[in-house]
């Protein structure tokens, strides 16, 4: 089929099976405009909570079809690729946190969304980038381990006089912002907006005029005075704002940085998820209960 016929099946499928379509912001294009809800982790996490169809197919990586499961036990959901990985989230393990924990007693700990559902099962709260700051200041514990990103976590350190216990884990697509693609993006556009996500490294942090989470990006986009906006976040996402925002101009910082699991779902790999309904993601109830405790608390610092 072609990509015009591939789409129509889409759409056919998903109103015949009962399925809700998730994608993450920094999907391709061509599934972003497919997919009902398009958004942040903690946009999709709230969505997938709520969700009322009998499936979910999440177009992301497998950290975030397990948070949907997690929080809707009684749907299946789908990941269309088995290959679409998070590396951060792999960078922190069950026991590796737990001896943690035990070299700190009476800390509290925060986990990233982007974290296996291993991880959230001995995490106390999870947290996204959109509400890192509110989380870590309202848990009831003057010590935070934070995993697994470090960068995210010298960013919260910021905003409170709490201890962060950060677990040394990062993005490697944010990471390799650097401030000298800062200094180069504002002497080439004198009159551009910075807008750096939190998970980059804290010289860019330092440089940008704005530090923003995906969702708050979007609104920054939508409500900015400014013409031209330099953007330090993964392509996909200055895709969407080129297209919700005509009227501008979206330059990636530096080079503009993918993320590998993130691209690597297709059209054909979407329908062919909807076709045989593959690939279903399976956790154990007692994980789903661990883990579930975690997430549910993230969602009360909305």
């Amino acid at each position: 089929m072609n990509q015009q016929a591939i789409r129509e099946e889409i759409l056919r499928l998903k109103r015949e099976k009962d399925v809700l379509i998730l994608a993450h912001n920094y999907q391709r294009e061509e599934i972003q405009l497919l997919a009902d809800h398009l958004g942040d982790s903690l946009e999709l996490a709230r969505i997938a909570a709520n969700a009322q169809e009998r499936m979910i197919v999440f177009c992301g990586v497998l950290f975030m079809a397990e948070t949907a499961k997690i929080l809707s036990p009684g749907k299946t959901v789908l990941l269309p690729r088995t290959d679409a990985g998070c590396p951060m989230a792999e960078m922190a393990d069950v026991g590796g946190l737990v001896a943690l924990r035990e070299r700190h007693p009476g800390a509290m700990v925060v986990s990233y969304v982007n974290s296996t559902a291993a991880v959230k099962a001995v995490t106390d709260v999870c947290c996204t980038s959109a509400n890192a700051v509110k989380v870590v200041q309202n848990v009831a514990a003057d010590r935070i381990i934070f995993a697994p990103d470090k960068n995210l976590a010298s960013w919260v350190q910021r905003f409170t006089e709490k201890t962060i216990i950060p677990w040394d884990g990062y993005c490697y697509v944010h990471d390799q912002f650097r401030t000298d693609e800062v200094t180069a993006a504002r002497a080439r556009h004198p009159d551009a907006v910075v807008v750096a996500h939190p998970e980059c490294p804290a010289g860019v942090a330092d440089l940008a005029d704005e530090v923003l989470s995906t969702s708050g990006m979007i609104r920054f986009a939508r409500e900015t005075s400014a013409r031209t906006v330099i953007v330090g976040t993964e392509a996909g996402l200055i895709e969407r704002l080129r297209r919700e925002n005509p009227g501008k101009q979206f330059l990636s910082l530096g080079s503009a940085r993918m993320c590998r699991g993130m691209k690597v779902t297709r059209l054909e790999d979407l329908h062919q998820a909807l076709v045989h309904e593959r690939h279903p993601i399976e956790l154990s109830d007692t994980l789903i209960q661990r883990a579930r405790k975690s997430l549910e608390r993230m969602l009360d610092y909305v």
